[in-house]
């Protein structure tokens, strides 16, 4: 991407990059540290309409390991591609649609190379909160666990799209809650979708 359009990707990657600093992430001991989990590679999940504050989540507590994320292999994806680079994270290009086996191969290589990935279980068209089956596929192949992000504003502003997306105010206060799920439950059975789904609609509560 080259002129007006890398100087715009640009200019929203500042705004977005100094709108994050000034945010107040407040979480407890325990959460702190699962936030942090870098035992292994891993996949950290959070739902689409909390993904105003990924990057800089990501920059204050993913200081371990790069962070990969999948991108439209489309034109229009160029865009994004573009824009994730810019606010830290690496864009893989592929079907973002039920996780195509192309781009879910090129996620669980990420994984393999021992990077942690990024998903959003309802994106990019939703249904709002409804986890499609496909992004077990890559924590199923690796074994590799999923740190679930839940996020509650304070205050914030919410669109008027599928997802209903959140962008908190400026200073405003972000409270952060974590689970961490292993690749299989304790009795060995692996994780579905109604399992992730029921573990982020837990620490994700809306504002009223």
């Amino acid at each position: 991407m080259r002129g007006w359009r890398r100087l715009v990707c640009w200019l929203l990657a500042l705004l977005l990059r100094a709108w994050g600093r000034t945010l107040r992430f407040a979480a407890d001991a325990a959460t702190h540290e699962r936030l942090r989990y870098a035992a292994e590679p891993a996949a950290l999940v959070i739902w689409h309409n909390r993904l105003f504050v990924s990057a800089e989540y990501f920059r204050r507590y993913r200081t371990r390991r790069s962070v990969y994320a999948l991108v439209s292999a489309s034109k229009d994806g160029a865009w994004l591609a573009a824009f994730y680079r810019m606010i830290g994270l690496i864009p893989v290009r592929g079907s973002s649609s039920n996780f195509g086996r192309e781009a879910g191969k090129a996620l669980i290589d990420v994984m393999r190379a021992g990077h942690d990935i990024g998903i959003t279980p309802d994106g990019p068209r939703g249904p709002m909160y409804a986890v499609e089956p496909g992004v077990l596929v890559v924590t199923r192949r690796n074994h590799a666990p999923m740190v679930l992000v839940g996020v509650e504003f304070t205050r914030a502003w919410r669109l008027k799209s599928w997802d209903q997306f959140y962008i908190p105010w400026p200073f405003s206060r972000v409270n952060l809650r974590c689970t961490v799920l292993p690749a299989k439950k304790a009795d060995g059975t692996k994780l579905g979708a109604a399992d992730v789904r029921a573990a982020l609609i837990a620490i994700s509560p809306d504002m009223g």
